[in-house]
């Protein structure tokens, strides 16, 4: 419930989000998942920023 009304103040579709979150995170490296929590995330495809 946590992860679905974050998504929702993020302005994202909870459906869509947990729906791509769950299809990356069986190979997604640990030290980066920080990008899957809803405030963080961008869909599958689009490039993340790299921290300088």
């Amino acid at each position: 419930m946590t992860l679905i009304e974050s998504a929702k103040m993020s302005g994202l579709d909870p459906q869509v989000y947990l729906a791509d979150v769950l299809d990356r995170i069986h190979d997604h490296k640990a030290k980066r998942l920080a990008e899957l929590l809803p405030w963080n995330w961008k869909p599958a495809g689009q490039p993340h920023s790299e921290a300088a």
